[in-house]
Protein backbone atom coordinates (compact mmCIF):
# COMPACT_ATOMS: atom_id res chain seq x y z
CA UNK A 1 0.00 0.00 0.00
CA UNK A 2 0.97 3.48 -1.03
CA UNK A 3 1.98 6.24 1.75
CA UNK A 4 0.45 9.27 1.84
CA UNK A 5 3.62 10.84 0.82
CA UNK A 6 4.20 8.40 -1.92
CA UNK A 7 0.54 8.59 -3.60
CA UNK A 8 1.16 12.82 -3.85
CA UNK A 9 2.85 12.55 -7.12
CA UNK A 10 0.40 9.92 -8.45
CA UNK A 11 -2.06 12.69 -7.11
CA UNK A 12 -0.81 15.53 -8.82
CA UNK A 13 -0.44 13.47 -12.56
CA UNK A 14 -4.10 12.50 -12.01
CA UNK A 15 -5.49 15.90 -11.06
CA UNK A 16 -3.57 17.52 -14.38
CA UNK A 17 -4.50 14.92 -16.21
CA UNK A 18 -8.04 15.68 -15.94
CA UNK A 19 -7.55 19.86 -16.56
CA UNK A 20 -6.58 18.84 -19.38
CA UNK A 21 -9.09 16.59 -20.36
CA UNK A 22 -11.91 19.46 -19.15
CA UNK A 23 -9.47 22.50 -20.87
CA UNK A 24 -12.09 22.93 -23.71
CA UNK A 25 -15.08 23.00 -21.34
CA UNK A 26 -16.01 25.33 -18.63
CA UNK A 27 -14.37 24.66 -15.20
CA UNK A 28 -16.21 25.76 -12.28
CA UNK A 29 -13.39 28.61 -10.86
CA UNK A 30 -13.00 27.00 -6.92
CA UNK A 31 -12.21 23.47 -8.74
CA UNK A 32 -9.50 25.51 -10.79
CA UNK A 33 -8.51 27.14 -7.31
CA UNK A 34 -8.81 23.97 -5.17
CA UNK A 35 -5.97 21.99 -7.94
CA UNK A 36 -3.95 25.24 -8.52
CA UNK A 37 -3.63 25.69 -4.76
CA UNK A 38 -2.51 22.15 -4.19
CA UNK A 39 0.14 22.16 -7.17
CA UNK A 40 1.32 24.99 -5.70
CA UNK A 41 2.00 24.12 -2.46
CA UNK A 42 3.83 20.76 -3.89
CA UNK A 43 6.99 22.76 -3.85
CA UNK A 44 8.05 20.60 -0.72
CA UNK A 45 8.55 17.53 -2.35
CA UNK A 46 11.94 15.73 -3.93
CA UNK A 47 10.41 14.25 -6.86
CA UNK A 48 11.73 16.61 -9.32
CA UNK A 49 14.82 18.13 -7.11
CA UNK A 50 16.01 14.76 -5.51
CA UNK A 51 16.40 12.91 -8.32
CA UNK A 52 19.95 12.04 -9.98
CA UNK A 53 18.82 11.60 -13.55
CA UNK A 54 18.68 15.62 -15.28
CA UNK A 55 17.85 14.38 -18.60
CA UNK A 56 14.56 12.35 -17.74
CA UNK A 57 13.62 15.76 -15.11
CA UNK A 58 14.63 17.52 -18.28
CA UNK A 59 12.17 16.13 -20.75
CA UNK A 60 8.94 16.16 -18.02
CA UNK A 61 8.98 19.22 -16.88
CA UNK A 62 8.02 21.36 -20.13
CA UNK A 63 4.22 19.58 -19.80
CA UNK A 64 3.92 20.69 -16.03
CA UNK A 65 5.28 24.63 -16.82
CA UNK A 66 1.91 24.25 -19.31
CA UNK A 67 -0.13 22.62 -16.70
CA UNK A 68 0.69 25.12 -14.44
CA UNK A 69 0.17 27.86 -16.63
CA UNK A 70 -3.49 27.10 -17.66
CA UNK A 71 -4.37 27.08 -14.31
CA UNK A 72 -2.62 30.57 -14.05
CA UNK A 73 -4.81 31.66 -16.87
CA UNK A 74 -7.55 30.19 -15.70
CA UNK A 75 -7.35 31.59 -12.20
CA UNK A 76 -5.17 34.93 -12.98
CA UNK A 77 -5.45 36.46 -9.35
CA UNK A 78 -3.97 33.27 -7.32
CA UNK A 79 -0.83 35.26 -6.11
CA UNK A 80 0.91 31.24 -4.76
CA UNK A 81 0.00 29.60 -7.92
CA UNK A 82 1.66 32.67 -10.49
CA UNK A 83 4.73 32.37 -7.92
CA UNK A 84 5.08 28.55 -8.18
CA UNK A 85 4.64 28.87 -12.17
CA UNK A 86 7.23 31.91 -12.61
CA UNK A 87 9.38 29.40 -9.77
CA UNK A 88 9.34 26.64 -12.13
CA UNK A 89 9.88 28.33 -15.29
CA UNK A 90 13.29 30.22 -13.84
CA UNK A 91 14.16 26.89 -12.46
CA UNK A 92 13.41 25.05 -15.71
CA UNK A 93 15.49 27.85 -17.69
CA UNK A 94 18.25 27.43 -15.41
CA UNK A 95 18.65 23.48 -15.00
CA UNK A 96 17.75 22.57 -18.47
CA UNK A 97 18.19 25.52 -20.69
CA UNK A 98 21.08 27.66 -19.83
CA UNK A 99 23.44 24.80 -17.90
CA UNK A 100 23.31 22.74 -21.20
CA UNK A 101 24.32 25.91 -23.33
CA UNK A 102 27.40 26.58 -21.46
CA UNK A 103 28.89 23.48 -22.20
CA UNK A 104 28.86 23.28 -25.80
CA UNK A 105 32.13 23.51 -27.16
CA UNK A 106 33.17 26.40 -29.37
CA UNK A 107 32.08 25.64 -32.96
CA UNK A 108 28.57 25.56 -31.51
CA UNK A 109 29.03 29.10 -30.96
CA UNK A 110 26.18 29.88 -32.85
CA UNK A 111 23.86 27.04 -30.73
CA UNK A 112 24.98 28.31 -27.94
CA UNK A 113 24.09 31.94 -28.61
CA UNK A 114 20.17 31.22 -29.58
CA UNK A 115 20.13 28.94 -26.41
CA UNK A 116 21.24 31.21 -24.13
CA UNK A 117 18.58 33.84 -25.59
CA UNK A 118 16.43 30.69 -25.54
CA UNK A 119 17.42 31.06 -21.08
CA UNK A 120 16.65 34.68 -20.74
CA UNK A 121 13.21 34.71 -22.49
CA UNK A 122 12.42 32.17 -20.36
CA UNK A 123 14.25 33.71 -17.03
CA UNK A 124 12.22 37.20 -17.63
CA UNK A 125 8.79 35.14 -18.47
CA UNK A 126 9.18 33.57 -15.30
CA UNK A 127 9.54 37.17 -13.69
CA UNK A 128 6.43 38.09 -14.95
CA UNK A 129 4.71 35.25 -13.65
CA UNK A 130 6.61 36.03 -10.09
CA UNK A 131 5.41 39.81 -10.54
CA UNK A 132 2.62 39.16 -10.94
CA UNK A 133 1.41 37.47 -8.36
CA UNK A 134 3.14 40.09 -6.10
CA UNK A 135 1.11 42.67 -7.63
CA UNK A 136 -2.11 40.78 -6.79
CA UNK A 137 -0.71 40.76 -3.06
CA UNK A 138 1.13 44.39 -2.91
CA UNK A 139 -1.16 46.83 -5.51
CA UNK A 140 1.24 49.77 -7.00
CA UNK A 141 4.70 47.64 -5.97
CA UNK A 142 5.02 46.68 -9.89
CA UNK A 143 4.70 50.60 -11.07
CA UNK A 144 7.05 51.80 -8.28
CA UNK A 145 9.16 49.14 -8.95
CA UNK A 146 9.16 49.47 -13.06
CA UNK A 147 9.56 53.63 -12.41
CA UNK A 148 12.85 52.97 -10.64
CA UNK A 149 11.40 53.87 -7.42
CA UNK A 150 13.09 50.89 -5.90
CA UNK A 151 12.79 52.06 -2.24
CA UNK A 152 9.07 52.96 -2.55
CA UNK A 153 8.19 49.82 -4.01
CA UNK A 154 10.14 47.96 -1.06
CA UNK A 155 8.21 49.91 1.40
CA UNK A 156 5.08 48.11 0.19
CA UNK A 157 6.06 44.31 0.80
CA UNK A 158 6.29 42.33 4.10
CA UNK A 159 8.04 39.76 5.34
CA UNK A 160 5.96 37.05 4.01
CA UNK A 161 6.54 38.41 0.50
CA UNK A 162 10.04 37.01 0.80
CA UNK A 163 9.48 34.02 -1.58
CA UNK A 164 8.44 36.44 -4.06
CA UNK A 165 11.18 38.99 -3.68
CA UNK A 166 13.82 36.32 -4.27
CA UNK A 167 12.52 34.91 -6.87
CA UNK A 168 11.81 37.91 -9.12
CA UNK A 169 15.53 39.07 -8.26
CA UNK A 170 16.96 35.68 -9.13
CA UNK A 171 15.15 35.75 -12.57
CA UNK A 172 16.43 39.41 -13.38
CA UNK A 173 19.91 38.39 -13.04
CA UNK A 174 19.11 35.42 -14.14
CA UNK A 175 18.40 37.14 -17.49
CA UNK A 176 21.63 39.17 -17.16
CA UNK A 177 23.77 36.25 -16.64
CA UNK A 178 22.43 34.82 -20.18
CA UNK A 179 22.23 37.81 -22.05
CA UNK A 180 25.26 40.50 -19.91
CA UNK A 181 25.27 43.26 -23.24
CA UNK A 182 21.59 43.37 -22.96
CA UNK A 183 21.14 46.99 -22.15
CA UNK A 184 17.45 46.73 -20.13
CA UNK A 185 18.71 43.86 -18.44
CA UNK A 186 22.35 46.19 -16.89
CA UNK A 187 19.56 49.66 -16.26
CA UNK A 188 17.24 46.37 -13.99
CA UNK A 189 20.41 45.17 -12.30
CA UNK A 190 20.20 47.68 -9.15
CA UNK A 191 16.35 46.83 -8.54
CA UNK A 192 17.11 43.11 -8.81
CA UNK A 193 20.28 43.20 -6.09
CA UNK A 194 17.91 45.68 -3.73
CA UNK A 195 14.99 42.65 -3.95
CA UNK A 196 17.66 40.19 -2.92
CA UNK A 197 19.02 42.09 -0.58
CA UNK A 198 15.75 43.24 1.27
CA UNK A 199 15.74 38.95 1.46
CA UNK A 200 19.06 38.66 3.31
CA UNK A 201 17.92 41.07 5.53
CA UNK A 202 14.81 39.83 6.33
CA UNK A 203 16.15 35.82 6.44
CA UNK A 204 20.06 35.81 6.45
CA UNK A 205 20.07 32.34 5.55
CA UNK A 206 17.30 31.92 2.91
CA UNK A 207 17.62 29.16 1.41
CA UNK A 208 20.35 27.57 3.08
CA UNK A 209 22.48 30.41 1.40
CA UNK A 210 20.66 30.79 -2.10
CA UNK A 211 21.28 35.00 -2.05
CA UNK A 212 24.77 34.81 -1.57
CA UNK A 213 25.31 32.05 -3.79
CA UNK A 214 23.65 34.65 -6.63
CA UNK A 215 25.63 37.06 -5.25
CA UNK A 216 29.16 35.30 -5.74
CA UNK A 217 28.86 35.28 -9.18
CA UNK A 218 27.29 38.59 -9.75
CA UNK A 219 29.71 40.73 -7.12
CA UNK A 220 32.44 38.71 -8.94
CA UNK A 221 31.81 38.92 -12.17
CA UNK A 222 29.91 42.77 -13.11
CA UNK A 223 32.19 45.53 -13.05
CA UNK A 224 33.15 48.21 -9.90
CA UNK A 225 30.75 50.41 -11.60
CA UNK A 226 27.77 47.97 -11.00
CA UNK A 227 28.43 47.31 -7.60
CA UNK A 228 31.05 44.49 -8.50
CA UNK A 229 34.20 43.44 -5.62
CA UNK A 230 36.01 40.62 -5.13
CA UNK A 231 35.97 41.04 -1.57
CA UNK A 232 31.80 41.10 -1.28
CA UNK A 233 32.10 37.71 -3.60
CA UNK A 234 34.45 36.03 -1.15
CA UNK A 235 32.51 37.04 1.74
CA UNK A 236 29.28 35.69 -0.05
CA UNK A 237 30.85 32.70 -1.01
CA UNK A 238 31.90 31.39 2.45
CA UNK A 239 28.33 32.58 4.45
CA UNK A 240 27.11 30.27 1.28
CA UNK A 241 29.41 27.08 2.12
CA UNK A 242 28.34 27.99 5.91
CA UNK A 243 25.00 27.93 5.42
CA UNK A 244 24.80 24.94 3.05
CA UNK A 245 27.16 23.08 5.31
CA UNK A 246 29.28 22.49 2.43
CA UNK A 247 27.05 20.46 0.62
CA UNK A 248 26.35 22.53 -2.37
CA UNK A 249 28.10 22.41 -5.39
CA UNK A 250 26.96 26.07 -6.97
CA UNK A 251 29.09 28.11 -4.38
CA UNK A 252 32.74 26.69 -5.52
CA UNK A 253 31.70 26.62 -9.21
CA UNK A 254 30.42 30.33 -8.80
CA UNK A 255 33.93 31.25 -6.95
CA UNK A 256 35.72 29.58 -10.04
CA UNK A 257 33.83 31.04 -12.86
CA UNK A 258 33.36 34.51 -11.79
CA UNK A 259 36.64 35.25 -9.48
CA UNK A 260 39.41 32.81 -10.12
CA UNK A 261 38.75 33.23 -13.95
CA UNK A 262 39.24 36.67 -14.14
CA UNK A 263 42.03 36.73 -11.45
CA UNK A 264 43.84 33.95 -14.17
CA UNK A 265 44.11 31.88 -10.87
CA UNK A 266 44.35 28.27 -12.18
CA UNK A 267 45.60 26.40 -8.86
CA UNK A 268 42.33 28.01 -6.88
CA UNK A 269 39.95 27.54 -10.02
CA UNK A 270 41.66 23.61 -10.07
CA UNK A 271 40.60 23.45 -5.95
CA UNK A 272 37.21 24.74 -6.17
CA UNK A 273 36.33 22.56 -8.69
CA UNK A 274 37.70 19.73 -6.97
CA UNK A 275 35.93 20.61 -3.98
CA UNK A 276 32.98 20.72 -5.89
CA UNK A 277 33.40 17.40 -7.01
CA UNK A 278 33.92 15.85 -3.98
CA UNK A 279 30.67 16.51 -2.75
CA UNK A 280 28.44 13.81 -2.45
CA UNK A 281 25.22 14.63 -4.36
CA UNK A 282 23.18 11.75 -2.36
CA UNK A 283 23.91 13.57 0.97
CA UNK A 284 21.28 16.22 0.69
CA UNK A 285 18.30 14.80 -1.19
CA UNK A 286 16.22 17.93 -1.48
CA UNK A 287 19.42 19.20 -3.42
CA UNK A 288 20.29 16.55 -5.61
CA UNK A 289 19.07 16.80 -8.68
CA UNK A 290 21.05 20.25 -8.80
CA UNK A 291 24.49 19.42 -7.53
CA UNK A 292 24.45 16.64 -10.13
CA UNK A 293 23.80 19.21 -12.81
CA UNK A 294 26.56 21.47 -11.00
CA UNK A 295 29.48 18.92 -10.65
CA UNK A 296 28.75 18.16 -14.46
CA UNK A 297 29.58 21.54 -15.18
CA UNK A 298 32.60 21.34 -13.11
CA UNK A 299 34.19 18.66 -14.33
CA UNK A 300 33.30 20.65 -18.32
CA UNK A 301 35.28 23.25 -16.70
CA UNK A 302 38.70 21.47 -15.98
CA UNK A 303 38.52 19.33 -18.93
CA UNK A 304 38.14 22.69 -21.16
CA UNK A 305 40.73 24.78 -18.39
CA UNK A 306 42.62 26.05 -21.88
CA UNK A 307 39.37 27.75 -22.71
CA UNK A 308 39.41 29.76 -19.37
CA UNK A 309 42.98 30.74 -18.93
CA UNK A 310 46.26 31.68 -21.24
CA UNK A 311 48.44 29.57 -19.79
CA UNK A 312 47.32 26.05 -17.86
CA UNK A 313 50.94 24.60 -18.06
CA UNK A 314 49.66 21.93 -20.37
CA UNK A 315 52.17 23.40 -22.97
CA UNK A 316 55.32 22.21 -24.43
Amino acid sequence: MRTPDRDRPLRIALAAASLVLLASCSIDRLAVRAVADFLSASGESTVFTGDDDPELVGQALPFALKIYESLLQSDPGNAPLALATGRNFVSYAYAFVQAPADLLPVEKADEQAAERQRAKRLFLRGREDVLRGLEVRRTGFRALLDAGSVDAALSRVRPDDIDYLYWAGAASLAAFSADPFDFDAIVTLPRAVALLRRVAAWNPGYGAGAVDEIFISFYGSAPESLGGSEEKARESFARAVELSRGLRVGPYVALASAVSVRKQDLAEFRDLLGRALAIDVNADIPDRLVNVIGQRKARWMLDHAGDYFLDTGSGP
